[in-house]
Protein backbone atom coordinates (compact mmCIF):
# COMPACT_ATOMS: atom_id res chain seq x y z
CA UNK A 1 0.00 0.00 0.00
CA UNK A 2 1.41 3.36 -1.06
CA UNK A 3 1.86 6.04 1.58
CA UNK A 4 0.38 9.37 0.58
CA UNK A 5 2.70 12.40 0.31
CA UNK A 6 0.69 14.07 3.06
CA UNK A 7 1.24 11.11 5.40
CA UNK A 8 4.98 11.19 4.71
CA UNK A 9 5.07 14.93 5.41
CA UNK A 10 3.10 14.50 8.64
CA UNK A 11 5.38 11.66 9.71
CA UNK A 12 8.47 13.81 9.20
CA UNK A 13 7.15 16.57 11.44
CA UNK A 14 6.39 13.99 14.13
CA UNK A 15 10.13 13.35 14.43
CA UNK A 16 11.88 14.35 17.61
CA UNK A 17 14.75 16.83 17.41
CA UNK A 18 17.23 14.00 17.80
CA UNK A 19 15.64 11.96 15.01
CA UNK A 20 15.56 14.98 12.71
CA UNK A 21 19.22 15.75 13.42
CA UNK A 22 20.11 12.10 12.71
CA UNK A 23 18.55 12.49 9.26
CA UNK A 24 20.48 15.70 8.71
CA UNK A 25 23.71 14.04 9.78
CA UNK A 26 23.36 10.80 7.85
CA UNK A 27 21.26 11.79 4.84
CA UNK A 28 21.79 15.56 4.46
CA UNK A 29 18.01 15.78 4.78
CA UNK A 30 17.12 19.41 4.00
CA UNK A 31 13.49 18.98 5.05
CA UNK A 32 14.48 17.62 8.45
CA UNK A 33 16.88 20.52 8.88
CA UNK A 34 14.13 22.99 7.97
CA UNK A 35 12.00 21.36 10.67
CA UNK A 36 14.71 22.02 13.27
CA UNK A 37 15.09 25.62 12.15
CA UNK A 38 11.33 26.15 12.29
CA UNK A 39 11.15 24.78 15.83
CA UNK A 40 14.16 26.58 17.25
CA UNK A 41 14.73 29.80 15.31
CA UNK A 42 12.69 32.03 17.62
CA UNK A 43 14.07 30.70 20.94
CA UNK A 44 17.66 30.93 19.68
CA UNK A 45 17.09 34.45 18.39
CA UNK A 46 15.64 35.46 21.77
CA UNK A 47 18.66 34.03 23.56
CA UNK A 48 21.15 35.84 21.31
CA UNK A 49 19.23 39.10 21.61
CA UNK A 50 19.17 38.88 25.40
CA UNK A 51 22.87 38.06 25.55
CA UNK A 52 24.03 40.87 23.24
CA UNK A 53 21.34 43.49 23.86
CA UNK A 54 20.82 43.98 20.13
CA UNK A 55 17.97 42.57 18.04
CA UNK A 56 19.90 42.75 14.76
CA UNK A 57 22.87 40.94 16.25
CA UNK A 58 20.44 38.44 17.72
CA UNK A 59 19.01 37.69 14.28
CA UNK A 60 22.46 37.36 12.72
CA UNK A 61 23.75 35.13 15.50
CA UNK A 62 20.69 32.88 15.26
CA UNK A 63 21.37 32.42 11.54
CA UNK A 64 25.04 31.75 12.28
CA UNK A 65 23.99 29.12 14.82
CA UNK A 66 22.05 27.08 12.28
CA UNK A 67 24.73 27.54 9.64
CA UNK A 68 27.24 26.08 12.10
CA UNK A 69 24.94 23.20 13.04
CA UNK A 70 24.62 22.19 9.38
CA UNK A 71 28.29 22.74 8.57
CA UNK A 72 29.32 20.54 11.51
CA UNK A 73 26.56 17.97 11.11
CA UNK A 74 28.99 15.09 10.50
CA UNK A 75 30.68 15.77 13.85
CA UNK A 76 27.46 15.79 15.87
CA UNK A 77 27.54 13.34 18.78
CA UNK A 78 24.00 12.33 19.85
CA UNK A 79 24.98 11.77 23.48
CA UNK A 80 22.43 14.23 24.91
CA UNK A 81 19.49 16.36 23.90
CA UNK A 82 19.79 18.20 20.60
CA UNK A 83 18.43 21.31 22.29
CA UNK A 84 21.39 21.39 24.71
CA UNK A 85 23.77 21.10 21.77
CA UNK A 86 21.98 23.94 19.99
CA UNK A 87 21.86 26.26 23.04
CA UNK A 88 25.59 25.65 23.58
CA UNK A 89 26.53 26.60 20.01
CA UNK A 90 24.41 29.76 20.20
CA UNK A 91 25.94 30.80 23.53
CA UNK A 92 29.48 30.25 22.28
CA UNK A 93 28.75 32.43 19.26
CA UNK A 94 27.36 35.10 21.60
CA UNK A 95 30.51 34.94 23.73
CA UNK A 96 32.66 35.36 20.60
CA UNK A 97 30.57 38.34 19.47
CA UNK A 98 30.78 39.99 22.89
CA UNK A 99 34.57 39.62 22.85
CA UNK A 100 34.68 41.25 19.40
CA UNK A 101 32.50 44.09 20.69
CA UNK A 102 34.87 44.71 23.58
CA UNK A 103 37.90 44.67 21.30
CA UNK A 104 36.26 47.26 19.05
CA UNK A 105 35.57 49.38 22.11
CA UNK A 106 31.84 49.74 21.55
CA UNK A 107 30.39 51.58 24.52
CA UNK A 108 26.90 50.08 24.59
CA UNK A 109 25.05 46.96 23.57
CA UNK A 110 21.69 48.67 23.83
CA UNK A 111 19.25 48.35 20.94
CA UNK A 112 18.31 51.98 20.37
CA UNK A 113 15.17 51.20 18.40
CA UNK A 114 13.66 49.13 21.20
CA UNK A 115 11.21 47.55 18.76
CA UNK A 116 12.64 44.05 18.97
CA UNK A 117 12.72 44.13 22.74
CA UNK A 118 9.17 45.39 22.84
CA UNK A 119 8.14 42.19 21.05
CA UNK A 120 10.20 40.05 23.41
CA UNK A 121 8.69 41.70 26.48
CA UNK A 122 5.09 41.98 25.29
CA UNK A 123 2.57 40.30 27.57
CA UNK A 124 -1.21 40.04 27.30
CA UNK A 125 -2.92 42.55 29.54
CA UNK A 126 -6.42 43.63 30.49
CA UNK A 127 -6.21 47.13 29.01
CA UNK A 128 -3.78 48.65 31.52
CA UNK A 129 -4.01 52.38 32.09
CA UNK A 130 -1.35 54.76 30.77
CA UNK A 131 0.30 55.03 34.19
CA UNK A 132 0.67 51.28 34.58
CA UNK A 133 1.86 50.92 30.99
CA UNK A 134 4.50 53.60 31.47
CA UNK A 135 5.78 51.91 34.61
CA UNK A 136 5.89 48.53 32.86
CA UNK A 137 7.81 49.90 29.87
CA UNK A 138 10.30 51.75 32.04
CA UNK A 139 10.73 48.71 34.26
CA UNK A 140 11.38 46.41 31.30
CA UNK A 141 13.98 48.81 29.92
CA UNK A 142 15.69 49.07 33.32
CA UNK A 143 15.83 45.27 33.62
CA UNK A 144 17.34 44.94 30.13
CA UNK A 145 20.04 47.43 30.94
CA UNK A 146 20.84 45.77 34.26
CA UNK A 147 20.99 42.34 32.60
CA UNK A 148 23.65 43.59 30.18
CA UNK A 149 25.80 44.71 33.10
CA UNK A 150 26.06 41.18 34.48
CA UNK A 151 29.13 39.08 33.66
CA UNK A 152 28.37 36.67 30.83
CA UNK A 153 28.58 33.56 33.02
CA UNK A 154 25.77 34.90 35.20
CA UNK A 155 23.82 36.45 32.34
CA UNK A 156 23.62 33.17 30.43
CA UNK A 157 22.25 31.27 33.44
CA UNK A 158 19.67 33.98 34.13
CA UNK A 159 18.51 34.15 30.51
CA UNK A 160 18.20 30.37 30.16
CA UNK A 161 16.33 30.01 33.44
CA UNK A 162 14.02 33.03 33.58
CA UNK A 163 13.46 33.81 29.91
CA UNK A 164 13.71 30.37 28.30
CA UNK A 165 12.38 28.43 31.31
CA UNK A 166 15.05 25.73 31.33
CA UNK A 167 15.43 23.59 34.43
CA UNK A 168 18.67 23.69 36.40
CA UNK A 169 19.69 20.24 35.17
CA UNK A 170 19.06 21.32 31.58
CA UNK A 171 21.19 24.44 32.03
CA UNK A 172 23.92 22.27 33.55
CA UNK A 173 23.85 20.10 30.43
CA UNK A 174 24.00 23.13 28.13
CA UNK A 175 26.93 24.71 29.98
CA UNK A 176 28.61 21.37 30.78
CA UNK A 177 28.95 22.22 34.46
CA UNK A 178 27.57 20.62 37.65
CA UNK A 179 23.98 21.46 38.58
CA UNK A 180 25.20 22.83 41.90
CA UNK A 181 27.38 25.33 40.04
CA UNK A 182 24.36 26.45 38.02
CA UNK A 183 22.40 27.09 41.21
CA UNK A 184 25.23 29.05 42.81
CA UNK A 185 25.62 31.15 39.65
CA UNK A 186 21.89 31.79 39.61
CA UNK A 187 21.94 32.94 43.23
CA UNK A 188 24.82 35.33 42.54
CA UNK A 189 23.20 36.57 39.32
CA UNK A 190 20.00 37.42 41.19
CA UNK A 191 21.97 39.12 43.95
CA UNK A 192 23.85 41.29 41.46
CA UNK A 193 20.72 42.03 39.46
CA UNK A 194 18.83 42.98 42.60
CA UNK A 195 21.57 45.41 43.66
CA UNK A 196 21.38 47.05 40.24
CA UNK A 197 17.61 47.11 39.96
CA UNK A 198 16.03 47.88 43.29
CA UNK A 199 17.01 51.56 43.61
CA UNK A 200 16.15 52.31 39.99
CA UNK A 201 12.84 50.46 39.91
CA UNK A 202 11.68 52.04 43.14
CA UNK A 203 12.49 55.51 41.83
CA UNK A 204 10.71 54.91 38.53
CA UNK A 205 7.64 53.36 40.16
CA UNK A 206 7.29 56.33 42.50
CA UNK A 207 7.16 58.69 39.53
CA UNK A 208 3.99 57.06 38.20
CA UNK A 209 2.15 55.90 41.32
CA UNK A 210 0.19 57.62 44.05
CA UNK A 211 1.19 57.10 47.66
CA UNK A 212 -0.73 54.27 49.32
CA UNK A 213 -0.85 52.82 52.79
CA UNK A 214 0.08 49.40 51.50
CA UNK A 215 3.81 48.72 51.41
CA UNK A 216 5.40 47.57 48.14
CA UNK A 217 8.47 46.29 49.93
CA UNK A 218 7.73 42.65 49.09
CA UNK A 219 6.74 43.23 45.47
CA UNK A 220 8.55 40.79 43.23
CA UNK A 221 10.72 42.02 40.38
CA UNK A 222 9.52 40.94 36.97
CA UNK A 223 12.46 39.55 35.05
Amino acid sequence: MRTSPFAQFKSLFALSDEQAMWRVQTQDDATAFAQLVGRWENPIQRLCTRMTGDTHRGQDLAQDTFVKVFAQRKNYQPSGRFSSYLWRIALNLCYDELRRIRRRGEASLHDESGDGFALLDSQPSADPGPDRLAVAEERAETVRQALLQLPETYRSVLVLRHYEDLKFREIAEVLDIPEGTVKSRMAEALNQLGRLLLPKLNDKANQFSRPTKKSNRDERLLI
